[in-house]
This record gives C-alpha cells, sequence and structure tokens, in this order.
C-alpha cells in the first residue's frame, strides 16, 4: 500500500500502489496547471465505513509514498478517464478496492511492407557569386 501525505496531516491516506501512480499523474498534471479540483473516495473494507473529499490546489504541499521501489505501469484508458473525471464538476472519484487492469501492449505487426525508395538527395550550393 502506497501512502498519500496531504497538506500538514500525519496520518497519510492509504492506497494501493497502482492507484496512487495513476492519481499521482492525474493530481500532477492538474496542480501543474494550477488547476484546483476535489479527489474523493468511499473508505476500503478495513476502514470505518464512509468517504472523503479532499480539495486539491497547488498551494497545499501533497507526498506521494509507494511501497515498491519499481515504478508501476500505467494504463492509458484508466489515466485518460480519471483525467476526465478530474475535469468536471464532480472532480476525481478513485475506488480503492478495484483493480486497474495492466496497460494493454499492442502487438507489432507480423509483416513490415518494404521501406519506398527514393531518389538521393542532392544538397545544392547557397553561396552567391
Amino acid at each position: 500500500m502506497g501512502r498519500l501525505y496531504y497538506a500538514n496531516d500525519v496520518e497519510p491516506i492509504e492506497l494501493p500502489d497502482r492507484l496512487l501512480a495513476h492519481v499521482k499523474v492525474v493530481v500532477g498534471t492538474k496542480l501543474r496547471r494550477g488547476e484546483s479540483f476535489t479527489l474523493s473516495w468511499k473508505h476500503g473494507k478495513d476502514q470505518q465505513p464512509g468517504r472523503t473529499t479532499l480539495w486539491l490546489q497547488p498551494a497545499i504541499p501533497m507526498r506521494f509514498v509507494f511501497a515498491s521501489a519499481d515504478p508501476e505501469k500505467l494504463d492509458q484508458p484508466t489515466l485518460k478517464n480519471m483525467a476526465e473525471m478530474a475535469n468536471s464538476s464532480a472532480g476525481l472519484s478513485v475506488d480503492i478496492d478495484a483493480e486497474i487492469p495492466e496497460p494493454t501492449v499492442t502487438p507489432a505487426p507480423t509483416r513490415m511492407r518494404p521501406a519506398a525508395r527514393r531518389a538521393p538527395v542532392r544538397a545544392r550550393s547557397t553561396v552567391a557569386a
């Protein structure tokens, strides 16, 4: 589990590393642009029932701490969906118990077409006499 330290709170918000990595990218993008927004989530199974919403703005310090030293692979469709939510009036809402899919890799084509042949380009002199 990763930890998000928000403002001057000494108690971190615990999120799975994979989710925290995606949240970090979306939050970083929004705050870099000077855009404020909300981040909301329902409390996890191991927490008291309820939900939490934070108001995020560039002046409030945040720190992301990951349990793993290796960076997470980011899923582009998930990032796009999260960014769209963050841009909405409802803000970014995450499910801390949901699994984020592994990024899909498009397989390289097995057969490539030969490159078109071009005539060599000759340099022209630009010196005036």
